[in-house]
């Protein structure tokens, strides 16, 4: 999953895209609300992390341009101001979620989770297709009650794929959520990845939609 992140700090910057990434996202990281506006406007984000205070633009103005155009990417405020009229002020701004510096990475990464099964209308913290369960929050997978070992980026796109089941991937639109700013990408990666994938968990858990991409299918 893609995130971006808007932190005009540079420790804290540095600090959040470490974990996150560690913890299997594809993070971009801009320090300024008109570079997140542009960044918005030319990728697609599954989720995004705003701060408040920002030069050139400030983060609730940001945020609230995004709604007037009818964006609903999740968004989790953070910032350090944590008295309640700020939060309420983010909130009803068009935020979906809250976190007061400091904060933990492992508390950030589980909100993250969080607002992404709300996004695909899920409240389980496992994503089960047929045989198949993931688990987002320890990258544990298991395929018929057996225990499957997946590299990082081999998690993430399966990942990517059973939490839309039916739903058909472009290899771009792969690569942009295995993928951030600055991470080289092989022309062949999305279809190595996925023929690992398919010598792990069996030849029919990703299907190839001839000319247009890849997908988990539904389960009867």
């Amino acid at each position: 999953m893609r995130l971006l992140l808007v932190e005009d700090d540079p420790m804290i910057g540095e600090s959040v895209r470490a974990g996150l990434q560690q913890d299997g996202f594809a993070v971009d990281w801009v320090q300024d609300g008109r570079a997140a506006e542009l960044a918005l406007q030319t990728n697609a984000y599954d989720t995004l992390l705003l701060d408040l205070g920002l030069p050139r633009k400030a983060g609730l103005d940001v945020l609230a341009a995004l709604r007037r155009r009818g964006d609903s990417i999740p968004v989790l405020i953070l910032t350090a101001r944590d008295a309640v009229a700020d939060r309420v002020k983010g909130l009803d701004a068009g935020a979906d979620d809250y976190l007061v510096k400091p904060f933990d990475l492992e508390e950030l990464a589980a909100r993250v989770r969080a607002l992404l099964r709300r996004k695909s209308g899920s409240a389980d913290p496992v994503i089960q297709v047929g045989g198949l369960i993931l688990n987002p929050a320890t990258h544990e997978v298991t395929l018929d009650g057996r225990q499957v070992s997946l590299s990082a980026r081999e998690f993430a796109l399966i990942h990517a794929l059973a939490a839309r089941p039916g739903v058909v991937y472009s290899r771009a639109q792969l690569e942009e959520k295995l993928y951030g700013w600055g991470q080289e990408v092989e022309s062949n990666t999305v279809e190595v990845y996925v023929h690992s994938l398919r010598r792990k968990l069996g030849a029919n858990v990703i299907q190839n939609v001839r000319g247009v991409g890849y997908m988990v299918p539904k389960q009867p």
